[in-house]
């Protein structure tokens, strides 16, 4: 797929037309992936962070927020109820947490490899070279870095920089890969200052980068931020300025399907935000092949809050697998089977 056919499908309106992207991106997930949704047991284990992104509600700054970290047991108890469930994969997500101790963290993964026969993947944030690789040699198995946006001015402009060191996470990607981990990551879409050929950019990025895993979700700024405060945000007068939208999230994931047709997609819980009664079945119908139900304890759920009115924060882990099983079941798909890793992975 060229730049102009990308930029072409993004900056297409018209619904009828749209409908051919939504069924080349349904036959595509169908012939590469099959009908199978895989879902991956989400536990947000800590919610300290020593960032301050400009849109994140979890950032060190945010003095309104509630710090916490599960212990030990706790983690192992949802991981359990996860196994319980059938879920083939438990996602540990944190903030940066810099207080996170890596051998503590290394501990937890072969425990959870010795004790289940879950995959583990890891959503951490950025780590070390050595942390990386100790925690891939305790048996993690996947890692989650989404690189937001591929325009490195805007990155900035959103992600001050951390202990003084600018960030590089495509550079970052590309080690996490190297190490062996199954890699994924993503990006935000309609940040201001974002454009279409930014946009386009990025979905050329999944590709070059040969991802295993890619989520996209549209950009909700939290209150608490310099972003979510209107009155500081100097708006884009511009028609190049990418809409974070829910009609634009789809576009992006039916398109990354398109341009990595074996790798797992997931329908993120942003867009249940946007959209609840149906926004996940519409990206399955669209391209996706995953969920991720939450297993975090109701106490925390309100707690993890990156952006506000975050869809589920009043359900049990309980209720979240129902509600999955149900969802799935109504578009005509089944619930897969297994660890659900990515066809992509390992492959040249």
């Amino acid at each position: 797929m060229t730049r102009e056919e990308i930029l072409y499908w993004l900056k297409n309106e018209d619904e009828q037309s749209l409908e051919e992207l939504w069924d080349k991106a349904n036959a595509a997930r169908h012939s590469h992936v099959g009908d199978e949704v895989h879902l991956r047991g989400l536990l947000e284990f800590s919610n300290h962070c020593s960032r301050d992104c400009h849109y994140c509600g979890l950032r060190a700054a945010n003095t309104k927020v509630s710090r916490y970290r599960m212990p030990e047991e706790e983690i192992m108890a949802c991981v359990n109820e996860g196994l319980s469930y059938g879920y083939g994969t438990v996602v540990l997500q944190s903030g940066e947490d810099c207080g996170l101790d890596v051998d503590w963290m290394t501990h937890l993964i072969k425990r959870i490899k010795n004790e289940t026969p879950l995959a583990v993947t890891l959503s951490l944030g950025e780590r070390s070279e050595k942390e990386l690789t100790t925690w891939r040699e305790a048996g993690a198995d996947r890692y989650l870095l989404r690189f937001e946006t591929s325009n490195p001015e805007l990155f900035r402009r959103i992600h001050p920089p951390r202990h003084g060191h600018e960030t590089d996470r495509i550079k970052m990607l590309k080690m996490i890969k190297q190490i062996g981990y199954e890699t994924g990551s993503g990006v935000m879409i309609g940040i201001p200052g974002q454009t279409y050929d930014d946009l386009a950019l990025d979905i050329e990025t999944f590709r070059d980068l040969d991802l295993d895993m890619v989520g996209v979700g549209p950009f909700i700024p939290h209150q608490e931020t310099l972003l979510g405060q209107l009155t500081k945000v100097q708006k884009i007068l511009s028609d190049e300025q990418v809409p974070n939208t829910e009609l634009m999230t789809y576009k992006v994931i039916a398109l990354t399907r398109l341009i990595r047709p074996l790798a797992n997609i997931p329908a993120t819980s942003a867009l249940a935000t946007l959209n609840t009664p149906t926004g996940r079945e519409l990206a399955l119908s669209r391209g996706a092949n995953i969920v991720m139900p939450n297993l975090t304890p109701k106490k925390y759920r309100a707690l993890y809050e990156i952006y506000p009115a975050k869809a589920c924060i009043d359900e049990t882990a309980a209720d979240c697998r129902a509600c999955m099983h149900g969802r799935i079941r109504s578009i005509g798909r089944q619930v897969g089977k297994g660890r659900g890793d990515a066809r992509s992975f390992g492959q040249a």
